[in-house]
């Protein structure tokens, strides 16, 4: 597997440029998408807002959340990059004969605030009529009610996986085309409890919604066969020293889920060695960071043996998937697409491969929105659209699609970076988890779910067993 450096120092000038992209410039943004302006909903140009993290701790996946967004309109839209760096935006993509300008790409940080500044912007100044992000859990909820107040407007979220964003906000014009991040740990709290033996485990995550989100996934499944949750630590995002979180974890349990991500796992690893010794993978797992390929090549040895989940497959042959790297790898180089895997670039992939479905299916028309979000809330993703797998909408537009379960393995390719091993899929995981998660239910937080157990998820101990690859 490919895969750039991600710095460890939050803010610091992040490699291949990512966080020039969106710069300090008097408009906010990125470059990319110039052309005149139209009239709102009208004329042959349809206004799309790009809102991803270009700061804070998720600020390395500003590039290769662009990439997937813009490869979706290379693929789909007759769309040329402007130049390798994709912030810099694309030139001629259309559909159904109507022009598609990107107005910007907003640079957030990880916080609603400025998650809705950018958004405000991006709609409310630069007209856009659709906007495809953010990158983060709490993001997510905010653009989601921000939406609710926005009917006239379309909003396809980045890779967000926070689960209130759709399962709670519920508005009509928010579509998510990937799971939520306890979709994403889906057959972890299985693997856990009836393989690996734990009877007792202990949490530990960043203190905001996608987390709570992460590791619900992981209690309710988990809890309901019958393991215990004996304690819970949370650590402020952006954490840099986690010390004092560390030392809170038990002795006398049997394993660990860690739900730390960005560059903030990479300081917890180094710190987790350098109090406790070498990481114990067979007493610990992690959510969809573990296995990103920008993690992987800064920490990935020391994660090796460990285990992980979610909705890519790094070692997959499928056809559909090598012919993205390569699409990818053709648009952006070698190290971008590298980074195909990551469920950072394949969220926005999906999302503008939906977006690009849905206004087909309107033939370019927006005049009337509700009809575009009528079409989107129909579209389902197949073969070289979705490649992981086929992504179909619930009745609150949040995706059902299948969750793979993966090992961190020793480098096969040599080029020194630990790979991933892909070895059971979960197929059709849906946000509720047969019933766990329901809209009047109190959300994931530091203390909900509760531990209980009770009927498990209709997919434990029914997972389909896969190899990829040599």
């Amino acid at each position: 597997m490919k895969g750039i450096r991600l710095l460890a120092l939050i803010g610091a000038v992040l490699a291949l440029g990512l966080v020039a992209g969106c710069g300090d410039d008097d408009d906010g943004g990125g470059g990319g998408g110039g052309g005149d302006q139209a009239a709102e909903g009208g004329g042959d140009t349809i206004k799309v807002g790009f809102l991803s993290d270009c700061e804070g701790a998720f600020g390395s996946f500003f590039e290769p959340t662009a990439s997937g967004f813009n490869q979706a309109l290379i693929d789909k839209a007759g769309a040329k990059p402007a130049s390798k760096k994709p912030s810099e935006g694309v030139t001629g993509a259309t559909v159904a004969g109507k022009q598609i300008q990107i107005v910007g790409y907003g640079c957030s940080d990880g916080t609603a605030d400025k998650a809705i500044e950018e958004t405000r912007r991006l709609v409310e100044q630069e007209g856009a009529d659709i906007l495809v992000g953010p990158l983060s859990g709490d993001e997510g909820i905010a653009v989601a009610n921000y939406a609710k107040d926005h009917p006239d407007k379309t909003f396809i979220n980045g890779i967000a996986g926070a689960q209130d964003a759709t399962l709670k906000v519920q508005a009509p014009n928010f579509f998510r085309y990937h799971p939520d991040g306890a979709q994403w740990s889906a057959g972890l709290g299985d693997y856990a409890y009836n393989e690996l033996g734990w009877k007792r485990a202990a949490i530990i995550g960043d203190d905001y919604s996608f987390p709570y989100t992460s590791l619900a996934g992981f209690v309710a499944e988990y809890c309901a066969i019958g393991g215990k949750i004996t304690k819970r630590i949370w650590a402020p995002l952006g954490e840099k020293d986690y010390s004092s979180y560390i030392s809170q974890i038990p002795d006398d349990v049997d394993g660990l889920y860690v739900g730390i991500g960005g560059s903030g796992l990479i300081n917890f690893v180094k710190q987790y060695k350098q109090q406790r010794g070498e990481v114990d993978t067979d007493r610990m797992m992690g959510n969809v960071f573990w296995d990103d390929p920008l993690v992987l090549k800064e920490v990935g040895n020391d994660l090796v043996g460990g285990t992980t989940s979610a909705m890519t497959a790094a070692d997959s042959d499928d056809p559909d998937v090598t012919a993205y790297i390569d699409r990818l790898r053709k648009s952006y180089g070698k190290e971008l697409a590298g980074l195909g895997p990551s469920v950072f670039t394949y969220g926005y992939y999906t999302a503008g491969q939906a977006l690009i479905k849905g206004l087909e299916a309107v033939n370019g028309d927006i005049s009337d929105q509700k009809k575009l979000q009528a079409a989107l809330a129909k579209v389902r993703l197949s073969g070289d659209e979705a490649p992981y797998g086929d992504v179909r909408l619930d009745e609150n537009h949040q995706a059902i699609s299948d969750v793979f379960l993966k090992r961190i393995v020793k480098d096969k390719t040599g080029d020194g970076v630990a790979d991933v091993a892909t070895f059971r899929r979960i197929p059709e995981v849906n946000q509720t988890f047969g019933g766990f998660f329901t809209a009047e239910a109190p959300p994931p937080d530091r203390n909900n779910p509760t531990c209980e157990k009770r009927q498990p998820p209709p997919w434990v101990g029914k997972a389909e067993e896969v190899s990829f690859g040599t």
